[in-house]
């Protein structure tokens, strides 16, 4: 601790001025004293630090706010929730937002109202919603991000998510190859699609992304045809399917009436069948296409070959991560140690990071091994 640390210093230049100035009764009553009032200050130091980050009750109310109910990681997390909250003893209140800022809002009001120790958030906007985490910080609440950074607050004291960057990095990764793979000799035709403009991790998927295909853009290997490269251009609004089935359409009757599409980089799993279906209505020879969340219509895709990747992140791990961060802070130890901050505009935020998986047909019984649901899926 830094000011124990001032302390101490502090402390050991005292002793030394004693050692200096003799040991007579007056020097050696001064001496006691001072050691007395700095041992003192030193406690007080170590019980303000203690309380920076006070714990709370085993069965305190923890709130859970999620942005919607729109795909199978979200409907996973409300019920894990619900389930591993309960299992820790809590009284756990968990709503979704159905892509709503002000019915996400509320129930964080509703949270602080029922006094909730936590609230552990995924924003549907999160930028829009630093007014109400702010009121529920000076109400004494801890505030984690979940998945997605809490964006323009200083009342958030953590995230909880998958590295958003490396997922995009690893979605890129994978269309290479399964391009190789499947379309034989470069150049490739492909086009790229974007998540939600109001979701922080969407901007950090693409660009994690074109970290990896810029450079094949750049030497010929990878044309897109509509030149369509930005992410504004490229986004889905609201993480929505159709929309992204109908650009898709627009795509294809555009700029491959007569040539064909090889690969779509697509950020997740729904906007991945999306763009499929649309390439298949279309006649065409399927693409190679990227996914993420491994839901459970992509796995079974992947096996059949009409998917090429998707990239797994177990939610319940994300989920039992997320609790054991709350465990710490209940149990007054502040926040677990960690290396990685995110700054979020306002302050740094520390970020309790997991390590995302690609999924193809080649590992994906590896992978889904101990999850047996997913297991059923991967039948000849």
């Amino acid at each position: 601790m830094k000011n124990k640390t001032i302390l101490s210093s502090v402390l050991a230049a005292t002793m030394m001025l004693a050692t200096f100035t003799g040991c007579g009764s007056n020097n050696q009553d001064a001496f006691d004293t001072q050691v007395t009032d700095i041992q003192s200050s030193e406690e007080n130091v170590v019980a303000n630090e203690s309380t920076e980050m006070p714990g709370f009750d085993a069965d305190a109310v923890i709130g859970v706010t999620l942005p919607w109910l729109g795909t199978q990681n979200w409907v996973e997390a409300k019920e894990m929730f619900a389930e591993e909250l309960a299992k820790e003893g809590y009284k756990p209140l968990v709503e979704a937002a159905d892509q709503t800022v002000t019915l996400q809002q509320q129930q964080i009001k509703s949270m602080i109202e029922a006094g909730a120790k936590a609230i552990v958030i995924g924003p549907v906007d999160s930028a829009q919603l630093a007014d109400v985490i702010d009121e529920a910080k000076a109400s004494g609440i801890y505030i984690i991000g979940y998945d997605r950074l809490l964006e323009s607050t200083a009342g958030v004291d953590a995230l909880v998510q998958y590295g958003s960057i490396e997922t995009g990095k690893l979605q890129a990764e994978a269309l290479v190859q399964g391009l190789k793979e499947k379309k034989g000799n470069s150049p490739y035709n492909i086009e790229l699609f974007g998540g939600g403009h109001a979701d922080p991790n969407s901007p950090n998927f693409f660009n994690g992304a074109m970290e990896v295909l810029q450079p094949l853009v750049d030497d010929g290997t990878i044309v897109i045809e509509s030149g369509q490269t930005d992410f504004i251009q490229c986004a889905t609004a609201d993480w929505n399917n159709a929309k992204a089935q109908a650009r898709m359409e627009e795509l294809l009757s555009t700029y491959y009436t007569d040539k064909e599409i090889d690969g779509v980089l697509c950020p997740n799993d729904g906007i991945a069948r999306a763009c499929i279906t649309a390439c298949e209505n279309a006649g065409k020879e399927t693409p190679v296409v990227s996914g993420l969340d491994a839901e459970n219509d992509s796995v079974q895709w992947i096996w059949q070959g009409r998917q090429y990747s998707t990239i797994a992140k177990p939610t319940d791990k994300l989920v039992k991560r997320t609790v054991e961060v709350i465990n710490s802070l209940r149990d007054g130890k502040g926040l677990p140690d960690t290396d990685v901050k995110v700054e979020n505009g306002v302050k740094e935020v520390p970020v309790y990071e997991l390590t995302p998986v690609v999924v193809t047909k080649e590992n994906e019984k590896e992978v889904f091994a101990n999850d047996p649901l997913r297991m059923e899926l991967l039948q000849d």
